[in-house]
């Protein structure tokens, strides 16, 4: 019943703001001239706002219709910004006048449900915990996308709590109580995998020009993949992840879902940087980050040399990797060496067993570091809300309220993933999880990637998608 009202209170809005005609604009205007907004990039939109083709008002309106179309079939959006329209108005009017924040100015943009926002918009992370809670400003990746003159158009839906809610077996992708259940791109009732499901499904469907996603364990790269779109998972660290509603400091990431490489650049080159607010952005070796669409040319390939972990995706570990997936990677690396890359087969990971061991077990380090990150980092974001109106100041209460609010679906769907959590002792101080951080480090690090990538002096690893 919930959920009907709210999709009911969403197509309501979306017509609402269909209907808005600025005051400020002439009763007879030229009619709009759209390019196919279901493959357009932001080079097409930003030479068509040039051009004076459209505005960023008509794009608002068409790309509101995209999602009131595709609403009851995929359940991206989770909530539309009520204040886009005259967010694209005065952004028109600074073109007007000359001025442009950025190569991106006055595109539209989803972000996803836990990227924190001060406006009229929800920061929910997919649950009714946090509805009405608000903050005292907005997040670092909000606040750059704003200063590049990019309109936040809605928020996508996602995996309630970047699916660290439910057990593996219980949970389900794509799906919260306050979003509902997203479904993905491309057939009836598929699953669109998370968390970042609603971002990755609204890029794929052309609902604005890209989308912002979360990943703490494969959350950008595994519905992009699913969803035939560019995600860029950054090295913990590239983005800020100030006031977004978090699972673990050490892991968390924040990156583009997007139709294309080059829009995943644009977007890369808004959204990376240094911030006082995460500490974790001290480790960039840059002052700024550099220019990410300046290697997109024909020839950037020339000469590097890229490596194939194949123990990585062997069949007894990720058997769902099936033959048409593997032939469209090795089609894939025959393409890398016709643009005069050096393949180097077999760069291996050399701890990758134990990591994927550790994978399987509910207190192997790996899940141990997520577990006691989020019971840590969790309260230091809810200290930092000016209103709580549930009062979730702890791991604990979030789970009394989930299991205590009917719109929570519990006990239907599970809360195993915060009650293991709560099982374990300490925080991310304390000398056993320091342990198990050192383990997971050195998987990641010299026992994975960046080893494979000295050991053989890559520029790049390369594996099929999951």
């Amino acid at each position: 019943m919930m959920l009907s009202k709210t999709l009911l209170g969403l197509s309501f809005l979306v017509l609402g703001v269909l209907g808005l005609r600025d005051p400020r604009s002439p009763e007879k205007r030229t009619k709009a001239t759209f390019p196919d907004l279901l493959n357009a990039g932001a080079n097409e939109l930003m030479k068509g706002l040039k051009q004076k083709h459209f505005t960023s008002v008509d794009l608002v309106r068409a790309y509101l219709q995209r999602i009131h179309d595709v609403h009851q079939d995929v359940y991206a959006v989770s909530v539309i910004n009520p204040d886009a329209m005259t967010i694209a108005q005065t952004l028109d009017d600074e073109r007007a006048s000359g001025k442009l924040r950025s190569p991106l100015h006055g595109l539209p943009m989803l972000i996803k449900d836990n990227i924190a926002t001060k406006d009229k918009m929800s920061n929910s992370a997919g649950s009714f915990a946090l509805m009405g809670a608000t903050v005292p400003r907005d997040s670092t990746m909000a606040a750059k996308l704003r200063a590049a003159g990019i309109i936040i158009l809605s928020k996508s839906s996602m995996s309630e709590w970047a699916s660290f809610r439910s057990s593996y077996s219980n949970a389900c992708n794509g799906w919260s109580a306050h979003g509902g259940q997203v479904l993905g791109a491309y057939a009836s009732h598929q699953d669109p995998s998370g968390s970042s499901s609603g971002s990755a499904v609204g890029a794929s469907l052309g609902l604005a020009f890209a989308a912002l996603g979360t990943e703490t364990s494969g959350s950008i790269i595994l519905p992009g993949s699913v969803n035939n779109v560019v995600g860029i998972k950054p090295t913990v660290g590239l983005t800020s992840r100030s006031l977004v509603i978090p699972i673990s400091e050490r892991q968390d990431t924040i990156g583009p879902l997007t139709r294309t490489v080059t829009d995943a650049a644009h977007v890369l080159n808004i959204i990376a940087g240094k911030d006082p607010l995460d500490p974790y952005t001290d480790a960039q070796p840059f002052p700024h980050p550099p220019d990410y669409t300046k290697s997109l040319k024909a020839n950037s390939l020339r000469g590097k040399r890229i490596g194939i972990p194949r123990n990585a995706f062997l069949p007894t570990r990720l058997p769902n990797i099936d033959a048409p997936i593997l032939a469209a990677f090795e089609a894939a690396i025959k393409e890398l060496k016709n643009a005069g890359a050096t393949i180097i087969d077999n760069a291996n990971f050399t701890q990758w067993d134990a990591y994927y061991n550790s994978t399987q077990l509910l207190y192997g380090a790996v899940n141990t570091v997520i577990a006691v990150d989020f019971v840590t980092n969790l309260p230091q974001y809810l200290a930092q809300l000016t209103r709580n109106p549930n009062n979730i100041t702890s791991l604990r209460a979030l789970a009394e309220f989930t299991m205590n609010d009917r719109r929570e679906d519990y006990p239907t769907r599970d809360i195993k993933s915060f009650e293991a959590a709560l099982c374990l002792k300490g925080d991310n101080t304390t000398p056993d999880f320091r342990a198990a951080a050192e383990k997971t480090h050195a998987w990641g690090t010299y026992g994975g990637v960046t080893g494979a990538l000295d050991t053989h002096r890559l520029d790049a690893l390369v594996m099929p998608s999951l």
